[in-house]
């Protein structure tokens, strides 16, 4: 966007007078000059005429003697003093905005506008608004230090390659789980919770076993969210902490089937117990720093134990696969993912017995 563009744009003010100008209306009606008004209310005449130019704010006590003076509430004062000054604040917000129009292009407007997160404005600076508050920051230099600079999830090829898509999903991601009433984190219970989320893979509808999830994990203080990818951020799921007792678990579902889904929540929630609550960890290809390892092999073992891995490899048929999958208390679908992933299987084989998950944004 060119800044001949961004000059046309440019923020052009309703007239908002100040108080003054009311006061001096008053003034008139009643038949009151500026020094009969300070001697009634104290001040000076100074003072009075800097009200009157606007230069000089309308306090809550000066309101009160304006009151008193000229039969005038004081809230009717307050009121246009808080007008005026909020008009000055947001002119003088506009002209600093007008600097950070391009940024829109870097950030999935369309998106956050389709999913009614955000109002579209026929106004870059409105627009503009509107992304700040979305996020939480006043602007994009505060945007830079809050959502850009951390250094907790800059190893993501997906955050280097659209920080504004991998942000906007981590705020989605945020305000959704403001919504769920978590208790206080309890590792302990949240290990002995594991064996009872992983029977739920074994659930077909996920209409019955996701909000199942979401109540069983927030007991122990985990809000767990599902929300489509934003465009461009190609991740599977994060996890980080929002307070010191509040953990968020966060899944894209972007490749629909459910073993990769139970593959990747378990993956976050070996985080959660394992790993630092000063982190945001995120899930991509090509993301395999030694906690992603980790993670991994949480997520292997919870679901597949070595102990298993000799069954696992004479795996030859459809039926074997159930059989297995019903004797270790999994889904199928779990058994065909690990068998393709692991090249036992080709990647077209077994699918019948994965499922295809379609969750849509709240």
């Amino acid at each position: 966007m060119t800044t001949k563009i961004k000059e046309a744009y440019r923020y052009e003010p309703e007239v908002v007078f100040p108080p003054g100008e009311t006061l001096s209306e008053r003034l008139e009606e009643i038949g009151m000059t500026q020094v009969d008004l300070a001697a009634r209310t104290g001040l000076s005449t100074k003072h009075i005429n800097q009200i009157i130019q606007g230069v000089a704010a309308v306090t809550p006590e000066t309101a009160l003697l304006l009151e008193h003076a000229t039969r005038t509430p004081a809230r009717v004062w307050n009121n246009l003093e808080v007008a005026y000054r909020e008009h000055l604040s947001r002119a003088a917000e506009a002209e600093r905005l007008t600097a950070d129009v391009d940024w829109l292009d870097e950030l999935p407007v369309k998106q956050l506008v389709t999913r009614r997160l955000i109002k579209k404005c026929s106004s870059p600076i409105d627009q503009l608004r509107e992304v700040c508050t979305f996020f939480g920051v006043a602007d994009r230099a505060a945007w830079e230090t809050v959502w850009h600079k951390p250094t907790a999830y800059r190893t993501s090829k997906a955050f280097a390659s659209h920080p504004g898509a991998v942000a906007a999903w981590l705020r989605i991601g945020e305000i959704r789980a403001a919504d769920i009433d978590c208790g206080p984190y309890n590792r302990s219970g949240l290990m002995e919770l594991l064996p009872e989320l992983r029977a739920m893979t074994q659930e077909l509808d996920p209409k019955l076993w996701f909000p199942q999830l979401v109540e069983r994990c927030a007991a122990v203080g985990v809000a767990v969210v599902a929300e489509p990818e934003i465009t461009g951020a190609r991740i599977n799921g994060a996890a980080r902490w929002l307070t010191s007792t509040k953990a968020l678990v966060q899944l894209s579902l972007r490749h629909k089937w459910s073993d990769i889904m139970w593959f990747t929540f378990f993956h976050e929630i070996g985080h959660v117990l394992e790993h630092s609550k000063k982190e945001t960890f995120i899930n991509d290809a090509g993301h395999h720093s030694g906690v992603e390892q980790e993670a991994d092999a949480f997520a292997s073992q919870l679901l597949i134990a070595r102990q298993h891995e000799p069954e696992l490899a004479a795996l030859k048929t459809v039926d074997d696969v159930r059989q297995f999958a019903q004797r270790i208390g999994v889904s199928p679908g779990i058994v065909v993912g690990r068998l393709q992933h692991d090249g036992r299987w080709p990647y077209n084989r077994g699918n019948d017995l994965k499922q295809r998950l379609e969750f849509t944004s709240s």
